[in-house]
């Protein structure tokens, strides 16, 4: 009757991944696409090198979905020149685009070239954070991503 179900311990996750959301700072939403998108790149190199094609499929369209639909539509080019936001855009579309040709190649490779870009970009985010100290102005208002922006997405 009280045995632990896997269906109540994903809703507890969901629930759990919603108030964080909720609570997150614009700069902590980020943190947070770059690090799901971090996992499902790494989630898809276990499956490709297990030859699961259906589930390395869906993690990679995971990976790019979060950087297309999460990291590039949060760019805001009106800020400052807008140099940072482009820079920015054009590398999301060529991890993107990367994700998509290791999955019909499949060639793990380019899975850890897209998860170390990743990664790069994840420590300086990090590193401008507002507890890091940094000067997180004009990075963080270039990659700017409110709750309600998110909310929309979904």
């Amino acid at each position: 009757m009280f045995g632990s179900s896997p269906r109540g311990a994903s809703v507890y996750a969901d629930i759990g991944m919603e108030t964080g959301v909720v609570a997150a700072s614009p700069h902590q939403l980020i943190m947070m696409l770059m690090e799901g998108a971090s996992v499902a790149i790494a989630k898809a190199g276990t499956q490709m090198r297990a030859g699961n094609i259906v589930e390395k499929g869906r993690a990679i369209t995971h990976a790019i979905l979060i950087i297309d639909n999460g990291l590039r539509a949060s760019l805001d080019h009106r800020v400052g020149d807008g140099e940072l936001a482009g820079n920015l855009e054009a590398l999301y579309s060529y991890m993107s685009r990367t994700l998509l040709s290791a999955n019909v190649k499949n060639q793990p490779e380019m899975l850890e070239e897209v998860h170390g870009l990743l990664n790069q970009i994840k420590d300086a985010w990090a590193a401008i954070g507002p507890d890091s100290g940094g000067n997180a102005a004009g990075a963080s208002n270039a990659q700017h991503f409110g709750a309600g922006a998110y909310q929309a997405k979904i």
